[in-house]
């Protein structure tokens, strides 16, 4: 493992951020203000250099990653520097303590081609994934109600309140379960200790799909405690992060009898985990991203849904628990672009100089738009979708999810076009599936389908379909090897390989699937 990451801020949290790191083999820099820390660290870790100055650091060319776990009112002028730096960006939560500065820090890594991950951990916990795969296989029911809580006494802060200190963590997770934004936020606090400062804080939260969340913090209770309750129709699930069995599901019914619920309780099952420490998980997924130069899977844009709900409850708070409306309007479109209605753009998709969204298109969310970009009308692109500048995508063109066009690609949709013959009921489709690269100056020949992950080199020309995880290049576009889904290319011994990455694949004829 290349040692290529700086971690900045080695203490109350920071420290286990140094461990896993340094058991990564990634830790080259440990960077602190507090003299004792780092002496304490040199003598652990005597191979790992410690610094006090930050501005080295960053001058580092070495240093290719920044880890931020310093306080919370640093994070945007500390990542803010890095980025200016073209360093990648791991950030302790919250991104900022504004919307405005997380935009800015979101807007920024765009323009650098950097990496801005945040450090929602509980997105990589193995309990929640799996609760996250019960809930998305349907095996709780339709969903109701969410209920969480993260209690303990102390550790006090001045320079954020609870809220911002505790509720990331619920926020995030209830967001990524649910896969979706409230539509109304309402919040109530209690300052204790310091005199506008909360200490304990309750946000309930509603969703246009009928599930409500509550979420309860606080750092003034006699115990720690870390719960998070999904109710079903049919089940319901109980995440305890302190118990040594993470996850729990309680099979109970309830029985309408004369119009009357009687509950029948049944015992809880535990379900079997592979469990992995998160934070080493969080830690391991930033070190891929930083190889693979993938987008972190709790980015810029995950952690300003996080800031926009902690603003509203804030509000909400400082305006004794008045509901507050969440607003879902994309984040970004350029004033020289031209938006036909009706048309849809999902949330936190940025649209940026001279680009055309014709009526009918629908756009998902998180997407990148660039510049001089035509959307076609009626045409369907997925979530999380980067189309660099200059291409155009015509009506018959569906995009699924999490899928890159470079620049000045070509999609085209009549086999044989006339100028002087109107062929629009010739059209012929095109479907772009999951996770595909399109290089530069490519063109996609109408009527085929690009499989899941397939990379399209720079200039190819595509006359047929592209099976999954395949590399092709040329005129005619030829199969020259095959590609991992975090786009390294993948070595087949006796039909199967094994990426540098950790995932699996086996090959049979001219066909490749991972397998793990």
């Amino acid at each position: 493992m290349k040692k290529n990451v700086a971690v900045i801020g080695s203490g109350y949290w920071g420290k286990n951020l140094v461990r896993n790191f340094f058991e990564l083999g990634a830790l080259k820099t440990i960077c602190d203000v507090d003299k004792s820390r780092l002496d304490n660290f040199k003598k652990k870790y005597p191979e790992i250099e410690t610094i006090p100055s930050y501005q080295k650091v960053l001058e580092d060319p070495d240093v290719e990653g920044v880890v931020i776990s310093t306080p919370a009112v640093m994070h945007f002028k500390m990542a803010k520097k890095a980025l200016d730096y073209g360093k990648a960006v791991f950030v302790e939560k919250p991104l900022s303590l504004t919307i405005k500065e997380g935009e800015e820090l979101v807007k920024l890594a765009e323009e650098k081609g950097s990496i801005l991950m945040v450090g929602h951990i509980l997105q990589y916990h193995p309990a929640i994934l799996k609760l996250q795969e019960i809930i998305n296989k349907g095996q709780l029911g339709k969903i109701n109600y969410i209920y969480s809580n993260r209690l303990n006494l102390g550790k006090f802060r001045t320079e954020e309140n609870i809220l911002w200190s505790f509720a990331p963590h619920d926020i995030s997770v209830i967001l990524m379960l649910l896969n979706e934004m409230p539509s109304t936020i309402s919040s109530h606090a209690g300052a204790y200790l310091n005199k506008d400062v909360p200490d304990v804080t309750t946000t309930h939260m509603e969703f246009t799909s009928g599930v409500k969340s509550h979420i309860f913090v606080s750092w003034l209770h006699p115990y720690k405690e870390q719960k998070l309750i999904v109710i079903g129709e049919e089940k319901m699930a109980l995440f305890d992060d302190l118990s040594e069995e993470k996850l729990f599901i309680y099979p109970h019914e309830i029985e309408w009898v004369n119009r009357v619920p009687i509950p029948h309780m049944k015992d809880a099952t535990p379900i079997e985990i592979d469990m992995k420490e998160p934070l080493k998980e969080e830690c391991k997924h930033f070190l891929e991203c930083l190889k693979s130069k993938v987008k972190p899977k709790t980015d810029g844009i995950e952690g300003l849904k996080v800031l926009e709900i902690l603003e509203a409850s804030q509000k909400s708070i400082e305006n004794n628990g008045k509901s507050i409306q969440i607003k879902r309007e994309a984040k970004f479109i350029h004033p020289s672009s031209f938006i036909d209605q009706p048309s849809e753009i999902g949330e936190g998709t940025n649209i940026w100089h001279f680009s055309h969204v014709m009526s009918g298109a629908k756009i998902g969310k998180g997407c990148n738009i660039g510049q001089n970009v035509m959307i076609g009308p009626d045409v369907v692109i997925g979530n999380n979708v980067k189309i660099q500048n200059n291409v155009s995508v015509y009506k018959g063109v569906t995009l699924e999810d999490d899928i890159f066009l470079g620049p000045s690609m070509v999609f085209t949709n009549v086999i044989n076009p006339r100028s002087f013959i109107s062929r629009k009921n010739e059209f012929k489709k095109t479907l772009i599936r999951k996770g595909v690269t399109v290089g530069a100056n490519s063109t996609i020949i109408c009527g085929n389908i690009i499989g899941n992950y397939a990379f399209i080199g720079a200039g190819a020309v595509v006359t047929k379909d592209v099976p999954p995880y395949a590399l092709v290049l040329g005129n005619p576009a030829k199969i020259v090897g095959w590609i991992c889904e975090c786009g390294l290319n993948l070595e087949f011994s006796e039909n199967k390989a094994i990426c540098s990455c950790g995932r699996e694949y086996t090959k049979t004829e001219n066909k490749v699937r991972r397998t793990k």
